[in-house]
């Protein structure tokens, strides 16, 4: 029996990966074009993650490879950090309170979530624990394994609440008339050839060192970092040209949606009604420390609002730019949201969780 050569062997997979990544692009681009001719809010990372969250359901292979999800931030990072300027740097004098409060916030949603999983839908407080923490998806998941806790149902939770976030919110801030109909510091002008040379070289290089030293969201903060500096200093003026900014929010939410290629749907099915319970939960809890600082300070709500929101750090930065909201602000609350939950969910999983199989013994 003839053996097929080596060669051959591994062509036909890498060709069945790079049609996957194809039909992935191709549903997020379509997505966010609908939705973006109707005119929706957020259209282009709405449109792409429902359209590709929605055929990966459906049982299709899509998947974004991480060289393609690294450039995706990185055209992300340099977007938000043209937006820096001057202005959007006077916010800096409420940070210190409303990160304090963002940190109790998180604490408040954690537990809630996890008292409501564990009474109403019978999780060990583990799972539970791990479920209800906001954000840091790729920690918890690899702390659920370590801990023996039920990782699929904490996965569906978790990516329920970014999807619902992403979907619904910029609607509701449209809705309510919210958020601001135009960006208030943008830049308006695209970058020359060389000015978008030195923008792209200084974001990946500060990227690469942030990614050097461990630091989370490396290659969308690192971006928008050495974005930020080149603007805010004056050294360039211009941004992204219009369809590179496109390809960074249709890439988000391609990114978001496929996160459901590796769910079955019976799995999801059965877990459905504990992610909107749990983040109902979530929800209003946030709402009350947001109308807290809203009442207390001169922050502009959509900022905080969004900067509250409990999804993912990448989508929300997204959505951000896509509304037009603060990028700093936004930024610097998801980010220190991020180093919260991953400092203390190991801590505190190990002082209040219990796994199932200690439970039943």
């Amino acid at each position: 029996m003839s053996q097929i050569p080596a060669s051959m062997a591994f062509a036909v997979p890498s060709r069945i990966k790079t049609l996957n990544v194809l039909e992935t692009l191709a549903l997020g681009t379509a997505g966010g074009m609908l939705f973006l001719w109707a005119n929706l809010p957020g259209g282009l990372i709405s449109g792409a993650m429902i359209a590709v969250g929605v055929a990966a359901i459906a049982g299709r292979p899509l998947f974004m490879p991480p060289i393609l999800t690294q450039t995706v931030l990185v055209l992300l990072g340099i977007s938000l950090g043209s937006l820096v300027s001057r202005q959007l740097l006077q916010h800096m004098g409420a940070y210190p309170l409303t990160i304090g409060l963002l940190a109790l916030a998180t604490f408040c949603s954690t537990f809630g979530s996890s008292i409501y999983l564990q009474r109403i839908h019978g999780w060990d407080q583990t799972s539970a624990l791990l479920a209800g923490s906001p954000g840091a998806l790729s920690q918890i998941t690899m702390l659920a394994l370590e801990k023996g806790a039920d990782v699929s149902a904490i996965a569906v939770v978790q990516t329920m609440r970014v999807i619902i976030l992403t979907a619904a919110l910029p609607l509701l801030l449209a809705l309510t008339g919210i958020a601001p109909s135009s960006p208030p510091t943008a830049a308006v002008a695209i970058a020359s050839p060389l000015e978008l040379t030195v923008l792209i070289a200084a974001s990946v290089a500060v990227a690469l060192l942030l990614r050097l030293m461990k630091f989370p969201a490396s290659w969308m903060f690192g971006a928008m970092i050495g974005s930020s500096v080149l603007h805010g200093s004056g050294l360039i003026e211009g941004g992204l040209p219009p369809w590179m900014r496109a390809v960074a929010l249709v890439g988000i939410g391609a990114l978001i949606g496929s996160r459901f290629a590796r769910m079955k749907a019976k799995t999801l099915l059965s877990h459905v009604n504990a992610a909107l319970g749990s983040f109902a939960i979530a929800i209003i809890i946030s709402a009350m420390f947001v109308a807290v600082i809203a009442l207390t300070t001169q922050v502009r709500f959509a900022d905080i609002v969004v900067a509250f929101a409990p999804g993912a750090m990448d989508a929300m930065l997204a959505l951000a730019l896509t509304l037009h909201i603060d990028p700093i602000f936004v930024g610097a609350h998801h980010l220190s949201r991020f180093v919260f939950v991953t400092i203390t969910t190991p801590g505190i999983v190990h002082l209040f969780g219990r796994p199932q199989e200690d439970v039943d013994d």
